[in-house]
């Protein structure tokens, strides 16, 4: 892994912009991130071309379903060679042992706990009792059962789960600077807040991304680590 932990997400519907973003900060970020939107836009040819620019990806596929069919969608990626990939803790720990199992072996499978633009409420709705750190600490526990290499949680729990998985691989994102704007995030830290409190991974999108200067931005972020 490279020693910067930021990486940067390229929720982008085009590929252009992805590419264009992603060769400014190139520099000044330790990875780049694609997820969801992107791959179902572009797909393989669409992480192939990102590649070109030569750091480790992270796929946030946030794989769940059956373990069977999870296996089989990370075997189709593992192709594709990246450094991280994401299921949902909540799929289980069969469907996560089948995912690891599946994964090539330098790609680090990570689960999913709770998203960080849910609260207590979002998760009373859905019937979860408990607080949002309940839910991160007990899906921490059944990921490190399932032989995961870590998990995906906010800064607010990452603490916990450093003390309660010593060797985990924690990635946190929902990350705002001091002066940011929280969006549609709900649970934020600042990233020195993050990487201190024991984030290995920290993903930040926004506030790169959509800044009217990016490398201003990736190298403001960059500095307080």
């Amino acid at each position: 892994m490279n020693t910067n932990p930021v990486y940067l997400a390229l929720d982008f519907p085009r590929l252009e912009t992805a590419e264009a973003v992603a060769r400014k900060v190139k520099d000044h970020v330790g990875g780049l991130k694609l997820g969801m939107e992107f791959f179902y836009a572009h797909g393989h040819h669409g992480v192939h071309e990102i590649a070109k620019i030569g750091l480790p990806l992270f796929l946030d596929l946030k794989l769940h379903d059956i373990p069977n069919t999870v296996a089989g969608a990370m075997q189709a990626v593992h192709v594709l060679e990246p450094a991280i990939v994401t299921v949902h803790a909540s799929g289980g720990q069969a469907m996560m042992e089948d995912a690891k199992a599946a994964a090539g072996e330098h790609c680090k499978v990570v689960a999913v706990t709770l998203l960080t633009s849910m609260d207590e409420n979002d998760m009373a709705a859905t019937g979860i009792g408990g607080t949002p750190h309940d839910q991160v600490l007990r899906l921490a526990e059944l990921a490190h059962k399932a032989g995961l290499d870590g998990i995906v949680c906010s800064g607010h729990e990452v603490g916990a789960v450093h003390r309660q998985w010593k060797d985990g691989f924690f990635v946190v994102p929902g990350l705002r600077l001091p002066d940011g704007k929280a969006g549609d995030q709900k649970r934020t830290v600042t990233p020195r807040q993050a990487r201190n409190d024991g984030a290995s991974i920290l993903v930040v999108g926004r506030p790169i991304s959509r800044a009217e200067d990016p490398v201003a931005a990736a190298r403001a972020i960059e500095a307080t680590l």
